[in-house]
C-alpha cells in the first residue's frame, strides 16, 4: 500500500520528530487547545507521567472517555506516549492500553519509561504496548481485529492523508459495541488545494482538518453510528500570515464519539443512570444532548439507547420499562445533528492559545 510512505507522513513525521522540540515550538493553538478543567482523579494520574514523555507530547487537550476499569484501548497517533501512561493507571492492572505511532524519535521516549511506569503504578508487569505503524494500516502493523473496547485520538486524524481509511481501520479493530472517542480540529467547509498543501497548516493540524459535515458521512460510510458531538472549542488563529492564507474558513476542535453497534433500532427508550462510574459518579454528560443525573429518568433518542444498550454503559443503566421494549414518545429517534461551531460558540469556549506562546495552554 504506497499510501503509507506518501510525502506527506513524511512532512509530519519530520514536524513533529525534529522540528518540534516542545510542545512551546507549535506555531498555533490547534493541538493544544484545551477542553475543560480536568476531573481530579485524571490531573493525578498525568502527574505520575514522567516529566520528559510530558513535555515531548504535542496534543490537543487531553481525550479520556468515561468507564475505563478493565479495558483494552488503542491509542492514534500517541506520540511520546502521555496518554496512554496515564490511561495505563486508569484503566489497572487488567486492562490494557496499545499506542500506535509512525515516528521513531516519539516512540522511543516512550519505550525508554515503561519500567519507570510499572514500578509508579505499582504493576507487576507492563499493562502497555507501543508499536510503530500507520493509523491507516492498523491490522498490517499487527493489531487484531475486534480486539479493542475503546479507541482514542488526540488531534491526529487530521495529519492522515486518507481519513476514511483512519475510520475504517478503527471500525474494524473495534469490538462490538466499542467506541472510538477522538478530539480533531474540523473546518467550516471544505478546504481549498492551497490550504491542503500548506505544510505549516498542515503540521499545524489545520491544513488537514476535515469540514465537520464529511466526518458525519465518512462515519456512516464505513458503518459507525451517527457521531455524538461531546464539546467544541474555537480555535482562533492568531498569526497574520496564516490567517490570510486561511481567509474565511473558521476552525473548531470538537470532540466525538462513534460507536460500532448494530443499525437501524431507531425505538426512542426511557433510561435512567444508575451512578457509579468513576468521575461521573453523580452526572455523566455523555454528549452535548444528554446529560444523565444518577436515578433520574430520561427520555433518549433511538440511536441513544441503542448505543447504550450494546456498548460498555449497558450496566450503568437501567433501561424502562424491563427487557427494553422501548415505545416512541416524546424523544425523537433520531438525535438532531448539532453543529460544533454552534455548541463551541454557545460554550464560549476558545482555544485562546493560537500563537508561538502556547508551553502553558495545557499544563
Amino acid at each position: 500500500m504506497a499510501h503509507h510512505n506518501s510525502s506527506v507522513h513524511e512532512d509530519v513525521k519530520d514536524y513533529y520528530g525534529k522540528r518540534l522540540q516542545k510542545t512551546s515550538d507549535l506555531k498555533t493553538g490547534a493541538c493544544v487547545a484545551p477542553a475543560q478543567p480536568l476531573p481530579a482523579f485524571i490531573r493525578e494520574a498525568l502527574k505520575k507521567v514522567h516529566p520528559e514523555v510530558s513535555n515531548k507530547y504535542y496534543g490537543c487537550g487531553l481525550v479520556v472517555p468515561e468507564s475505563l476499569e478493565g479495558c483494552r484501548i488503542l491509542d492514534l497517533g500517541s506520540g511520546s506516549g502521555r496518554d496512554c501512561y496515564m490511561l495505563s493507571l486508569l484503566v489497572g492492572e487488567k486492562g490494557h492500553v496499545t499506542g500506535i505511532d509512525m515516528t521513531e524519535a516519539q516512540l522511543e521516549v516512550a519505550r525508554k519509561y515503561m519500567d519507570y511506569h510499572t514500578k509508579e503504578f505499582g504493576y507487576k508487569k507492563p499493562n502497555v504496548s507501543f508499536v510503530h505503524g500507520y493509523i491507516e494500516a492498523l491490522s498490517e502493523a499487527g493489531l487484531e481485529k475486534n480486539s479493542f473496547d475503546i479507541i482514542i485520538s488526540n488531534c491526529v486524524v487530521n495529519l492522515s492523508p486518507d481519513k476514511k481509511q483512519v475510520l475504517a481501520e478503527a471500525y474494524n479493530a473495534l469490538k462490538d459495541g466499542g467506541e472510538l472517542y477522538f478530539s480533531d480540529v474540523y473546518s467550516s467547509g471544505r478546504l481549498t488545494e492551497e490550504i491542503k498543501n500548506h505544510k505549516v497548516l498542515w503540521g499545524e493540524c489545520l491544513g488537514g482538518a476535515l469540514w465537520w459535515k464529511d466526518l458525519l458521512q465518512l462515519a456512516e460510510e464505513v458503518g459507525f453510528s451517527q457521531p455524538r458531538l461531546v464539546t467544541a472549542t474555537v480555535v482562533a488563529v492568531d498569526n497574520k500570515e496564516l490567517q490570510d492564507v486561511l481567509g474565511d474558513f473558521k476552525f473548531v476542535s470538537a470532540t466525538y464519539r462513534l460507536f460500532k453497534v448494530p443499525k437501524g433500532k431507531t425505538k426512542t427508550c426511557q433510561v435512567i443512570y444508575n451512578g457509579g462510574i468513576t468521575g461521573a459518579e453523580d452526572i455523566f454528560q455523555f454528549d452535548c444532548h444528554y446529560t444523565f443525573k444518577t436515578n433520574e429518568v430520561v427520555q433518549v433518542d433511538g440511536e441513544a439507547a441503542c448505543i447504550l444498550t450494546h456498548s460498555r454503559f449497558a450496566e450503568d443503566f437501567t433501561f424502562q420499562p424491563p427487557g427494553g421494549s422501548c415505545e416512541p414518545c416524546c424523544a425523537k429517534p433520531k438525535a438532531d445533528t448539532v453543529d460544533p461551531f454552534d455548541l463551541a460558540s454557545r460554550l464560549g469556549t476558545r482555544g485562546g492559545c493560537c500563537s508561538t506562546k502556547s508551553a502553558d495552554c495545557c499544563k
